[in-house]
């Protein structure tokens, strides 16, 4: 019983304390808590305005248009009834003068309280056209000149659903606003004739970019190179190429998969098939890749093999993700690549990854830019097939980084400026 009367005791006085305390208790207000974001609702609503450009035509009127009184039943449409605004345009006026003269206002309310916010929202009238000019690589230094591998007597490998001259086409259109100079590379002698030193159009060689569009497949001229790599699988004719992007200072981009799998000639093995039904090509495995790094490297040659690793699922890096914004290409963020390069080569043929396109897994890089201590690099997307050129620009991009010039207004009257400010009264 007189445990009972204890427990009683305890719930009269806990119940007490809490009943005390909740009358001197001063709870925020619903406001408080949780306010409206002004400044975002502000945006919001001018963004939403000028949907299908209704906005950017409405403050290009003459002041007394009718269709200002439109704009102000849409803006009342579009806010809650408490909300009070006051919507000012500007003129952007040229450089020496004032830079903002106010053109018009629209406002619910004489005041918009104790607090508010707001955002801006710059339109351009119909008669502008914006350009973009990329500054060319090449302009701050030495090379500018892109060489696109488009070899008519080559077959490519892990390029399904596409032909190598399709992806150099692309290719071409996407990037040679960037350079000084592009070349398309027609045929394995006109790369024999580059292999060689010689320029093809006058261009410069030296510190160009090489885009090889066949996949796990390069082009392989005929007699020299054909007959070096002729005692195991054509890996010495990897080793030439390597020594030769150091030699030049090039940078060598692969688009798709393990690099330098296969070598193809379709005069030279017009009766080779890579045991998938494609003719004019031999296998050269994963001897091609090594060598291919000893000869950048500068070691002796060496029938060895490479590896690569499968991370799966890979996703595009922040800085990718930036100057994929920048630039105005957008791949998918994320991508599968079962033929990564592993981060031991950076030490073992003295690389350095100076652009990474991919977050690295488990040590693996899906994409990234190796450049030599010395001179030399190389690009390469170990994803699955299908290729997606838009990887290879943006990685090129990233790593290379040529500014844009965007267009500047020359004439009174093409841009304005228009301010929104809220505030909210009424309510709790």
């Amino acid at each position: 019983m007189m445990r009972t009367v204890e427990i009683l005791l305890v719930i009269i006085i806990i119940t007490g304390a809490f009943v005390v305390s909740s009358l001197f208790a001063v709870l925020p207000s619903p406001r408080q808590v949780s306010p409206i974001n002004l400044r975002r609702l502000a945006l919001t609503t001018l963004q939403t305005l000028d949907a299908d450009y209704a906005l950017s035509e409405i403050v290009f009127k003459s002041a007394n248009d009718p269709k200002w009184d439109e704009l102000q039943i849409a803006l009342s449409a579009c806010l809650p009834p408490n909300i009070v605004y006051n919507l000012t345009v500007y003129e952007v006026q040229n450089e020496g003068q004032q830079l903002y003269q106010r053109i018009k206002s629209i406002t619910n309310a004489e005041s918009l309280g104790i607090s508010s916010d707001a955002a801006s929202y710059l339109t351009a009238s119909s008669n502008v056209t914006f350009g973009v000019t990329p500054e060319k690589i090449g302009e701050r230094g030495v090379g500018g000149t892109l060489y696109i591998l488009n070899c008519s007597d080559a077959n490519g490998w892990w390029i399904t659903g596409y032909t190598a001259q399709k992806l150099a086409q692309d290719l071409y259109n996407l990037l040679s606003p960037y350079f000084k100079r592009t070349v398309m590379v027609q045929t394995t002698a006109q790369l024999g004739q580059i292999l060689n030193g010689t320029a093809l159009q006058g261009e410069t060689l030296q510190s160009a970019v090489v885009i090889n569009t066949f996949g796990e497949t390069v082009p392989i001229p005929s007699g020299y190179y054909a007959t070096q790599g002729s005692q195991d699988s054509y890996g010495k004719y990897c080793y030439i190429l390597g020594q030769r992007v150091r030699q030049y200072n090039w940078t060598w981009a692969s688009i798709v998969g393990w690099p330098f799998y296969y070598v193809s000639n379709t005069a030279l093995f017009a009766s080779n098939q890579n045991g998938w039904g494609i003719y004019g090509m031999v296998q050269v495995s994963s001897y091609g890749l090594q060598a291919f790094l000893q000869g950048l490297d500068n070691q002796p040659y060496s029938h060895t093999q490479s590896s690569t690793g499968s991370p799966g699922v890979v996703y595009l890096t922040s800085i990718a993700r930036q100057y994929s914004n920048y630039y105005g290409i957008y791949p998918s963020p994320y991508q599968t690549a079962t033929r990564a390069l592993p981060q031991s080569i950076q030490s073992t043929f003295h690389l350095t990854v100076t652009t990474c396109i991919f977050t690295p897994v488990n040590n693996y890089y899906a994409g990234a830019v190796y450049r030599h201590a010395g001179t030399g690099a190389l690009l390469a997307l170990g994803l699955t097939r299908t290729p997606d050129i838009r990887l290879t620009a943006l990685g090129l991009l990233c790593d290379y980084k040529p500014r844009l010039y965007r267009s500047e207004y020359t004439a009174m009257g093409t841009s304005r400026l228009v301010v929104l400010q809220l505030g909210q009264v009424g309510g709790v």
